[in-house]
């Protein structure tokens, strides 16, 4: 398996990708939208030599942290296709896209997503208690790449416009 940045041109077969492991338009509409607006700051996909098996996108989301922002971003979303689902594509994406993030000096990651995948590694939902956010609930999750960044303190988190434009219902969202 090869992970690599995606590029524009594999719009069309991210969307369906997203299509296809989520079984909604929404996501797949939501990395159009995102790439549309130039918000895919991490952008890769996992191959083989004959398929596209998987695509994870990291876009810049403002986060207040005491009334300073921080170099923060929102993870959404994650996609393996679904007969490749399972066998270490999501884990590799996860692994590659985090290691790039502490690499360009980010602070911090957000997801809302299914609590058991994510605190794999290392996500939580208490590292967003005191933030007033769009959403609430264990699948509303963030992971401190730089320490302290987060934990024990009071803000806010404005998503950007493509993530109030979906038209999908929160639970849709949960990736």
């Amino acid at each position: 398996m090869d992970i690599k940045a995606a590029h524009r041109s594999d719009l069309p077969a991210l969307i369906a990708l997203h299509d296809a492991a989520f079984g909604t338009p929404y996501e797949g509409r939501l990395v159009a939208d995102l790439l549309a607006a130039n918000l895919d700051a991490i952008s890769l996909v996992a191959s083989n030599s004959v398929e596209l098996l998987g695509h994870i996108l990291f876009s810049p989301l403002l986060v207040e942290v005491d009334g300073e922002a921080i170099a923060a971003l929102a993870l959404a979303p994650l996609a393996v296709m679904p007969g490749r689902q399972g066998q270490g594509v999501g884990t590799a994406l996860m692994e590659a896209g985090l290691a790039q993030a502490r690499a360009e000096g980010w602070d911090a990651v957000v997801v809302l997503g299914h609590p058991e995948y994510y605190s794999r590694f290392g996500f939580t939902a208490a590292a967003l208690q005191g933030f007033a956010a769009p959403f609430d609930g264990p699948a509303f999750m963030a992971l401190e790449l730089r320490k302290g960044a987060l934990s024990g303190r009071r803000g806010r988190i404005i998503y950007p416009a493509p993530f109030a434009t979906t038209d999908a219902p929160a639970a849709a969202l949960a990736i």
